[in-house]
């Protein structure tokens, strides 16, 4: 995977407008209604991931749910996360 430009990282940037950038990773955070709702997020979010075969960092507190993108293997973000970010936005 290569990293994107920084000029591709606008664009991408633009396109998940919910996820913001920090460095070399980009993190959203969802609040569900509860901890149910929260986990039952999170196995949709795994689901994807793992679909995509693209995984990202997650934390659950009660109902919130933090989620983080970063491409460790090539150092930082490429289209992979960016697509990934995209598929869960669509939950």
């Amino acid at each position: 995977m290569e990293l994107l430009t920084e000029a591709q990282l606008a664009d991408e940037l633009a396109s998940v407008p919910a996820w913001s950038r920090r460095g070399n990773e980009i993190t959203r955070q969802v609040t569900r209604a509860d901890f149910g709702d929260a986990l039952r997020y999170v196995n949709a979010v795994g689901y994807l991931a793992e679909r995509a075969g693209h995984h990202p960092d997650i934390a659950i507190s009660w109902n919130a749910v933090t989620l983080t993108l970063s491409s460790h293997s090539a150092g930082g973000l490429t289209a992979a996360d960016f697509a990934l970010a995209r598929a869960i936005d669509s939950l």
